[in-house]
C-alpha cells in the first residue's frame, strides 16, 4: 500500500494539470487522506483501497481517452498535411508550366524583334532607291522649266482663279479650322481542568485546574464541589461552541469554495465570449471604413466623370462649329473654282498636280498643250476635304451621343452601388452596435465577477485566521478537555467519598 500510495502522489504531482477537472474536490480530499495515512505499529488499519482503485480506474479511463483523443488529432493533421503537400505540389507544376510559357514568349518575342530589324534595313535600302529617284526627277523638272514660259500667259486666268481659292483655304480662320478638324480626339473617362489531598493531586495534572487544586486544600467540600461542576459546566459549553465553531468553518469553507468555484466558471466563460465579441467587432469597423472610403471615392469619379463630360461637350460643340465653318470656307473655294472651269475649254496637265509618287519612272515631259475639259484634281480634293469634313462633324455627333450614354450608364452604376453601400454601411453599424452593447454588458458583467471573487478570497482568508487553529488542533483540544472533565468528575467522586482502584 505505501508503493502504491508514493505511485499515485507521484501522478498527483505530475500531472496535475491534466487531473484538474477531472477528479472532484471531495476526490482529491479522500486521494490526499489515503497518499499521507501510514498503518500504526499494530498494524491496525482501516484501508481505503477500495476506494482509491475506483479513482485510479478513472483516471486511467481518462488518461486512455486523452490518448484516443490525441492519436484522433495526429490523423487528422496528418491527413491535413497530405492534402495541403498536394495543393503545394498542384502550385510547384502550374508555376514551372508558366515558366514553360513564358520562355516560348521569349523567344517568340526575339524572332519578332529579328525581323523588325530586318525591316529597318530594308526600309533603309528603299530610302536610298528613293533618294535616287527624286535626283532624277529634279532634273527632269529642271528641263520642264523651260516649256513653263510657254503655257504662263493661258494658264494666268487659272492662276487668278486658283490664287482667289488660296486665299480662301491659305487664311488665319481656315488653318485654325483645319488643325481642329483633322487634330480633333475625343477621349472617355474611367471611375480577457486524606481525600481532599487526593482530589488535588487529579486536578494538579492539568494546568487549567492548578487555581482549583490549591483551593481543594483550603475550602470546604461542598464549596469546592460547587466550583467544580461550575467549571465542568463551562468545559462542556466550551465544547459545544467549538463543535459549533469547527461546523461553522467546514460549511462556509465550502460554499466559499462552491461560490468561487462558480464564479471563475462565469469569469473564464465571460473570457471567451469577450475574446469572441472583440474580432467580429473589429471587423465590422474595418468593413464601415472600408465602406466609408469606397462611397467616399465613388462620389469623386462622379464628380470627376461629370466634369469629363462637361468638357466633352464643350469640345464636341466647338468640333461640330468648327467642321460646319471648315465646309463653309471649303464650299467658298470650291464655288470660285467651278466659276473658272465653266468657262474654260481647255485641256491642259497640270504637272504640279497630276505628278506621280516616288518610285515609278520619272515623267517624259509637257504633252502638248490643250484645253481643259473637266475641273480637275483640286476640285475633288477640295470636294474629299468638305466630305471629310462632314464624316468627321457626323463622327463627333455620334461619338457625343456614345459617351452622353456612357455616363449617364455611369452616374446610375455608381448610384445604384452608392446605395447598396450605404445600406450595407445601416447594416453593419447596426450589427456593430449590438456586438458593442453586448461586448459592454459581457465586460461588465466580467468585473462584477472578479470583484466578487476578490471578496469570496478576502471572506476565505478571514476564514482561514478565524479557524485554521480550531480545525487543526479540534482533536486534540476536544480530547484534552474530555480528560479535563473526567479529572474534575474523578475529584467531585473523591469529595464525595467514592474509592478507586488505586487508593
Amino acid at each position: 500500500m505505501k508503493g502504491v500510495a508514493a505511485s499515485v502522489k507521484r501522478a498527483m504531482d505530475t500531472h496535475s494539470d491534466m487531473l484538474e477537472g477531472v477528479l472532484s474536490h471531495s476526490e482529491q480530499k479522500v486521494v490526499a487522506s489515503f497518499i499521507q495515512a501510514q498503518p500504526s505499529s499494530d498494524g491496525s488499519y482501516a484501508p481505503a483501497s477500495g476506494q482509491i482503485f475506483g479513482i485510479l480506474s478513472q483516471m486511467k479511463e481518462t488518461f486512455e481517452t486523452n490518448l484516443a483523443a490525441t492519436q484522433k488529432d495526429e490523423n487528422a493533421n496528418q491527413g491535413l498535411f497530405e492534402a495541403v503537400k498536394a495543393a503545394k505540389d498542384e502550385e510547384l507544376a502550374a508555376g514551372r508550366k508558366q515558366i514553360d510559357t513564358k520562355t516560348e514568349e521569349l523567344a517568340s518575342t526575339d524572332e519578332k524583334n529579328a525581323e523588325a530589324k530586318q525591316n529597318v534595313k530594308d526600309t533603309k535600302i528603299s530610302l536610298a532607291g528613293d533618294e535616287e529617284f527624286l535626283a532624277m526627277l529634279k532634273d527632269t523638272c529642271g528641263k520642264m522649266d523651260s516649256e513653263w514660259e510657254a503655257r504662263q500667259k493661258t494658264r494666268s486666268m487659272e492662276m487668278e482663279a486658283c490664287s482667289k481659292a488660296l486665299a480662301v483655304l491659305t487664311s488665319d480662320e481656315a488653318h485654325d479650322m483645319f488643325a481642329k478638324t483633322f487634330n480633333f480626339m475625343q477621349t472617355e473617362s474611367k471611375v480577457k481542568s486524606s481525600r481532599r489531598s487526593r482530589a488535588a493531586a487529579v486536578l494538579q495534572k492539568y494546568p487549567h485546574l492548578s487555581m482549583l487544586a490549591s483551593s481543594i486544600k483550603l475550602d470546604a467540600f461542598e464549596k469546592v464541589k460547587t466550583a467544580i461542576s461550575d467549571m465542568i459546566g463551562a468545559l462542556q459549553k466550551e465544547k459545544e461552541d467549538e463543535i459549533k465553531h469547527k461546523d461553522f468553518c467546514v460549511e462556509e469553507f465550502n460554499t466559499n469554495q462552491l461560490a468561487t468555484e462558480k464564479k471563475t466558471r462565469e469569469k473564464d466563460e465571460l473570457d471567451t465570449k469577450i475574446a469572441d465579441l472583440e474580432q467580429p467587432i473589429k471587423d465590422l469597423t474595418a468593413s464601415l471604413e472600408s465602406l466609408k472610403t469606397q462611397i467616399s471615392e465613388m462620389a469623386v469619379q462622379m464628380k470627376r466623370a461629370g466634369e469629363d463630360r462637361e468638357k466633352e461637350n464643350k469640345d464636341f460643340q466647338m468640333t461640330v462649329a468648327d467642321q460646319r465653318a471648315t465646309q463653309k470656307l471649303l464650299n467658298a473655294a470650291l464655288e470660285i473654282l467651278k466659276g473658272f472651269y465653266a468657262k474654260k475649254n481647255e485641256t491642259f496637265k497640270d504637272v504640279a498636280l497630276d505628278q506621280q509618287p516616288a518610285g515609278p519612272p520619272p515623267p517624259p515631259g509637257f504633252k502638248d498643250y490643250s484645253k481643259n475639259k473637266q475641273a480637275g484634281g483640286v476640285q475633288g480634293m477640295i470636294q474629299s476635304i468638305i466630305d471629310d469634313a462632314k464624316a468627321m462633324e457626323n463622327e463627333a455627333i455620334v461619338d457625343e451621343e456614345n459617351a452622353q450614354k456612357a455616363y449617364e450608364d455611369f452616374i446610375k452604376e455608381s448610384n445604384g452601388s452608392t446605395e447598396e453601400k450605404q445600406l450595407e454601411a445601416i447594416n453593419k453599424k447596426a450589427e456593430k452596435a449590438k456586438a458593442d452593447e453586448s461586448l459592454v454588458e459581457s465586460t461588465e458583467a466580467r468585473d462584477a465577477a472578479i470583484g466578487e471573487l476578490e471578496t469570496l478570497a478576502e471572506a476565505k482568508a478571514a476564514l482561514h485566521q478565524s479557524c485554521d487553529f480550531i480545525m487543526k488542533n479540534f482533536e486534540l483540544r476536544q480530547s484534552a478537555r474530555d480528560e479535563e472533565i473526567q479529572a474534575m468528575n474523578q475529584a467531585i467522586a473523591i469529595l464525595s467519598g467514592a474509592k478507586f482502584d488505586d487508593e
